[in-house]
């Protein structure tokens, strides 16, 4: 990496940055004591985040892009890197919030950084953080992402004819479950058969509903329709027919007979809803988003739907209110006649 470039006039900056092969310092004994530039530091910094913390290649590429564009703010004041006070790191996260850079980009820049000047703290280079207390804009939380009824209805609908018929039983009924509920994913993998002392979670077909446990050890029963039941019922007759062993109480199993991972779900989902022709690639909680954005649309009953998802704070449950007014507000785009801006009509 290159030298941190400074100004020849600076001689603060010079003597703490040093030439690009390093200085001769002189010392109170015979010999010179070489100085490192602060390129030579920075791969240095980079060679212990390789080599002792053993971070994956790619992290110490961004980390090396990181301290690149420190060191090119740092040489518009001019300051040497080692000089670098607080109010510079909050100048220069001003500059990059105002040119653009999410608050997470900025964060993560900002981790970096603070990384670096850690390091050389133990180094004896710099005698304080510059980035100790410094943090980033607050991202603007992002919405959750829904389906659309339509593409909601047509992945719960499709049917792979094509597929074994016992994954194909098994997957429908996840895609049922996910849209039906609006379970998290953990608390699918965790559904047993039936009830017992030790389940997690289990499905009472009988009445209709499926009983969770969900973040903090929080339990809720929440209602499973009328599609769902039944693709529950083709699953667990087919179940039954594979011989599982009776120590095995999971709902859903694999190939291998043993619990589904949330990782195995994910990708099963990915698959079928690229099956079903769905142009996003689908995840659980995708599904999640879709029920709780579907069912506040039909219902506009705020708590019911925190009731359902299991949220602690209404709070949590308000984002999708948002998603209610974004579809309304298409919906009026699409609709109404003043709404959409028009060229000028011709004569």
């Amino acid at each position: 990496m290159a030298p941190d470039p400074v100004q020849a006039g600076d001689d603060e900056a010079m003597s703490a940055a040093g030439p690009s092969q390093g200085a001769k310092a002189p010392s109170g004994g015979s010999e010179d004591t070489e100085v490192p530039s602060v390129g030579a530091l920075i791969e240095r910094y980079l060679e212990h985040v390789r080599v002792e913390k053993r971070l994956a290649q790619r992290t110490v590429e961004l980390y090396a892009l990181d301290l690149q564009k420190l060191s090119d703010f740092a040489a518009q004041v001019p300051v040497a890197l080692t000089h670098v006070q607080n109010a510079h790191i909050r100048r220069w996260v001003a500059q990059m919030h105002s040119g653009g850079r999410s608050g997470r980009g900025i964060a993560l820049i900002l981790s970096g950084w603070r990384g670096f000047y850690a390091w050389l703290g133990r180094e004896g280079r710099v005698a304080s953080n510059p980035v100790q207390d410094v943090r980033s804009p607050k991202a603007a939380k992002p919405l959750p992402k829904a389906l659309s009824v339509d593409d909601a209805v047509q992945l719960a609908a499709f049917r792979n004819d094509e597929a074994n018929p016992w994954l194909e039983a098994r997957d429908a009924a996840m895609v049922e479950l996910l849209y039906s509920s609006g379970l998290r994913v953990a608390e699918l993998t965790g559904l047993d058969v039936a009830a017992s002392a030790a389940a997690r979670g289990w499905i009472d077909l009988p009445s209709a509903e499926a009983h969770v446990l969900g973040k903090g050890s929080k339990r809720r029963s929440v209602p499973v329709g009328r599609e769902a039941l039944t693709a529950l019922s083709r699953w667990l007759t087919l179940r039954a027919q594979m011989g599982v062993p009776a120590e095995q109480t999971a709902l859903f199993i694999g190939r291998n007979g043993t619990r589904l991972t949330a990782q195995s779900i994910w990708q099963r989902l990915k698959r079928r809803s690229q099956q079903a022709g769905l142009a996003t690639p689908v995840h659980p909680h995708m599904l999640r988003h879709s029920f709780a954005s579907h069912v506040l649309q039909s219902s506009s009953d705020l708590r019911a739907v925190q009731e359902l998802l299991g949220h602690a704070n209404i709070s949590t449950t308000q984002v999708y209110t948002r998603l209610d007014f974004q579809h309304l507000a298409k919906a009026y785009d699409a609709a109404h006649p003043r709404a959409r801006n028009k060229g000028p009509s011709k004569p």
